[in-house]
């Protein structure tokens, strides 16, 4: 080959290296603008009979006219809610479950706790947009314990933006005793922690070139906060709030772990601290103002429950819920059940002496659809729905906050009936 022709391709792959070091700066330099790690929840979706869902995919559509994602629950009017369920069915049926809505009853779990106006508005646009034959809304405790194959126990649903406690007994949930609290994963990834990020070309003639700088993360991804984050033992975790939050001297804290490099696109590396890998979660596990916290509602649940339930419902916890995948969250919650059992306020409450943990036939996010796919898989499941018929002539579910079926016979909308299964 001609010494020219060889200084001519030296020119042109050193430029084009150039041209690529150039690149991955200016993708370094809009990612630090930006700043924030986006996570909304995921909705598990699949087929009756089947042992796992086909799909778990972002509870969230693109906006139409300006192209951002739109999280279901985040609507002003009952008419974007309406337009962003049709959307979000389409991309269900059409891209992933590939069915004809027509041929298919439709089972949806629920929160004991969702909006009626959320339930109400997509019965509407299944029925309506997608002509499903029925629709039947069962309650994810429920559904959960039907995987269990017990009709006792004591639910612990942790969700992407809050926590529910639900005894049920004899397949009936104790509504008195229900608790709730605005506390969910995405408390943790609201956080405002100090994550040492660098960027790295990608090139092995620049593969010891990286650009160390500190950004404040208000929003932690699913990936990192799983696959890097951990729960805390309780002797390490009362050393911690000691300092961060009654103020004592920092020399009090523990070791922390070892940090880890989490590779992001673009050549990027997040550097994960050993204090942020720790501290994350203890946010579930910290009281507010009223002295509440995810070990307190549980207690709280069963002390709320006729004495004779106690026992059974304290021997049967079922935890369900994406957050609760985290490593080291089901023995912590164990510990501090133990631990606040001894105080005063429910050491004269309750007279229990043991706790007991189901271990779950599948994944604690996806369990209450397992039990969906079971209720789908039933001869009496057209039964136990809701017909076209019946909805289309009230525009009513049925609601467990209602004392009668009045306003499905009178057609009142403003009285919703029994929500039952």
């Amino acid at each position: 080959m001609n010494q020219n022709v060889k200084v001519t391709l030296k020119i042109v792959q050193s430029a084009k290296l150039y041209r690529s070091v150039w690149q991955n700066l200016a993708v370094w330099r809009q990612f630090k603008v930006m700043g924030r790690l986006n996570m909304i929840a995921s909705t598990p979706c699949g087929l009756a009979g089947e042992t796992g869902p086909r799909c778990i995919i972002p509870s969230a559509v693109k906006n139409k006219t300006s192209g951002e994602e739109v999280k279901l629950w985040k609507f002003k009017t009952t008419t974007e809610l309406y337009e962003n369920l049709v959307d979000f069915l389409y991309v269900l049926y059409f891209r992933h479950l590939l069915v004809n809505p027509k041929d298919r009853r439709v089972v949806v779990c629920e929160s004991m706790l969702c909006p009626s106006q959320f339930r109400e508005t997509l019965a509407l646009v299944l029925f309506k947009q997608y002509e499903v034959p029925s629709v039947l809304f069962a309650p994810s405790a429920r559904l959960a314990l039907l995987t269990l194959g017990i009709n006792v126990g004591l639910v612990i649903d942790l969700g992407y933006t809050e926590t529910e406690v639900v005894p049920v007994y004899e397949n009936i949930p104790v509504i008195k005793a229900l608790q709730s609290l605005p506390l969910g994963s995405k408390a943790i990834h609201n956080l405002e922690l100090p994550v040492q990020c660098s960027c790295y070309l990608g090139l092995r003639l620049y593969s010891m070139l990286c650009l160390p700088i500190k950004l404040q993360f208000q929003v932690f991804s699913s990936l990192i906060s799983v696959r890097c984050c951990f729960v805390t033992t309780i002797a390490r975790a009362k050393k911690i709030h000691n300092v961060t939050i009654q103020g004592a001297d920092k020399s009090e804290l523990p070791a922390p772990p070892p940090g880890v490099d989490y590779p992001l696109s673009d050549g990027r590396i997040l550097k994960v601290t050993g204090h942020v890998r720790e501290q994350s979660f203890e946010v579930l596990f910290e009281q507010d103002n009223e002295e509440i916290s995810i070990t307190t509602m549980i207690l709280d649940a069963i002390a709320k429950c006729p004495i004779d339930m106690r026992k059974e419902l304290a021997e049967n916890i079922v935890i369900i819920g994406g957050t609760a995948m985290t490593k080291g969250f089901h023995h912590r919650l164990c510990v501090e059940l133990y631990h606040y059992l001894k105080q005063p306020k429910y050491q004269q409450q309750l007279a229990i002496k043991l706790f007991k943990f189901h271990k779950l036939p599948g994944k604690e996010n996806y369990i209450g659809w397992l039990g969906g796919a079971l209720i789908g898989a039933l001869e009496t499941l057209a039964s136990k729905s809701v017909t076209k018929e019946a909805f289309m002539a009230t525009r009513k579910l049925p609601d467990w906050c209602s004392l009668g079926e009045e306003g499905l016979e009178s057609g009142d909308k403003s009285s919703p009936i029994g929500r039952t299964i």
